[in-house]
């Protein structure tokens, strides 16, 4: 049986008692079971869970009351090396970390901030659930962990989504009263990932909680301050201490205009603490919900949704620097000749690539949904995802990661792979030895579209992205 550190004994004994945190331990001691987020923009869980048996004995049953998670059992070892995860037809992910953006339920019209976004994992389903429209804004505090999120934003194929660079507190002198949708995901001290993460038994200690606490309440207070009147902020941790969770946000309620929404999740859950250690928090956190892994066979979680009910004070707004971003149109001067032969090349309806918002940055194209709405364009990383270059023909080359999003409306031009030599010598981003006239085409592998390539006299050479490329694809 796991032993936990005692500090964290002494307090699940505590929180609990010592049965459940008996049957904690026993849970830690089993291997995770893993899951997968089908990606809802690109394919069906049917059709993902029979390409995933015929193809790599991966075995997967659909999880109750959640349609687009799938359970697997069979060869799981190879589930983060197949074609499918590499271009995004899912995402491997805890069961309980899809559920944060089922609760906060975003529209396509709706203006969302995902606040503590990095790696990706919930923003990616908050883009789904909107159907990559609308305008969607990931910030994450950590450059390295900043990579990580658009990394997994291309490869789940997202364009609604501008990411941002900043702390997360400062936000607010952004945004005011703006947003429709704000998850906070907030960082916590893990304690409902010990089954995945033994590293937190290492450092675990009711100080640390009291630390993050801090940082917690200022980031709810942020969100407060950012959502409009009527709209909701859904708070989560990957933790079970009421510290950082029922304290926190019965803190914001005294002073801030918030209430509680009655939410119900898809697995067995527990109503939130209305007293903990000689404590009381506000009533209403009775309609949280908390999560225990050794019930649900997944992480540990906590789940709340506010509504503001009122609006708060503007602060002092934060001077903004002018980016390089500059919005344009498919009919704007500087891309209308290039667009209309891009259109024809590859067989795609002009009126399509009109029903895109386009942003330039030096040469660079990048796109994002028409409707994707925000005045601060200086203050972003990235906004949408690679369209194409303007090349030194003055001729746009599109990106593989257009040619992706762009797959069911390509038609001409179109290279098919029917060998695993040439897959693997295009996903790693070599040359496949073919006489084809020059120009660029789009690689298809049965029914994806991989990207975009380049013949020349050496034969087609691939332009399957860098970051994309891995050995450890399986063929």
């Amino acid at each position: 049986m796991a032993v936990f550190s005692e500090n964290i004994s002494a307090y699940l004994n505590r929180l609990f008692g010592k049965d459940a945190s008996d049957k904690f331990s026993e849970f830690i001691d089993k291997e995770p079971s893993q899951y997968i987020r089908v990606n809802r923009l690109r394919n069906t869980p049917d059709n993902l869970s029979a390409i995933l048996k015929n193809d790599y004995e991966i075995l997967s049953e659909k999880v109750k009351n959640m349609g687009f998670a799938l359970k697997l059992s069979g060869r799981t070892d190879l589930t983060g090396k197949t074609i499918e995860h590499i271009i995004g037809e899912y995402y491997m992910q805890g069961l309980s970390s899809m559920i944060p953006p089922v609760i906060l339920n975003p529209a396509s019209g709706d203006k969302v901030l995902d606040l503590c976004a990095a790696p990706g994992s919930k923003t990616t389903g908050i883009a789904e659930m909107m159907n990559n429209q609308g305008t969607l804004i990931a910030n994450e505090i950590a450059m390295d962990r900043t990579m990580a999120l658009v990394y997994n934003l291309d490869r789940m194929n997202i364009i609604n989504t501008g990411v941002l660079h900043f702390k997360g507190e400062m936000l607010s002198k952004i945004y005011d009263n703006y947003f429709d949708k704000i998850l906070v995901d907030a960082p916590c001290s893990g304690l409902g990932i010990l089954q995945k993460k033994e590293e937190v038994n290492d450092w675990w200690s009711e100080e640390r909680v009291k630390n993050l606490g801090e940082l917690q309440l200022k980031l709810l207070v942020t969100a407060i301050k950012m959502i409009r009147t009527g709209g909701e902020i859904v708070y989560s941790t990957c933790t079970l201490t009421p510290e950082e969770n029922e304290g926190v946000i019965s803190k914001v309620m005294e002073k801030y205009p918030v209430e509680l929404e009655e939410i119900t999740l898809p697995v067995i859950s527990h109503d939130g603490f209305t007293s903990f250690s000689n404590v009381r928090f506000n009533p209403q956190l009775k309609k949280a919900r908390r999560i225990l892994p050794w019930e649900a066979d997944t992480d540990g979680f906590f789940i709340a949704k506010l509504r503001k009910t009122d609006a708060t004070r503007s602060l002092e707004p934060f001077p903004l620097k002018q980016g390089e971003f500059k919005f344009i149109r498919a009919s704007s001067k500087e891309i209308k000749q290039q667009m209309t032969g891009l259109a024809q090349r590859f067989g795609i309806s002009p009126d399509l690539l009109s029903g895109f918002r386009y942003h330039l940055r030096k040469k660079d194209i990048y796109f994002t949904s028409e409707e994707w709405d925000d005045d601060n364009p200086g203050i972003f990383e990235r906004i949408g995802t690679r369209f194409g270059v303007i090349d030194k023909k003055n001729e746009i080359t599109l990106h593989s990661q257009a040619a992706q999003i762009l797959q069911k409306h390509i038609s001409e031009n179109i290279f098919n792979i029917d060998e695993k030599d040439q897959l693997k010598k295009y996903l790693e981003g070599g040359i496949i030895k073919i006489d084809l006239p020059p120009g660029q085409y789009v690689v298809r592998y049965k029914k994806y579209i991989l990207g975009t390539a380049v013949s020349t006299k050496d034969g087609l050479k691939s332009r399957f992205p860098r970051a994309k490329r891995t050995q450890g694809i399986y063929y």
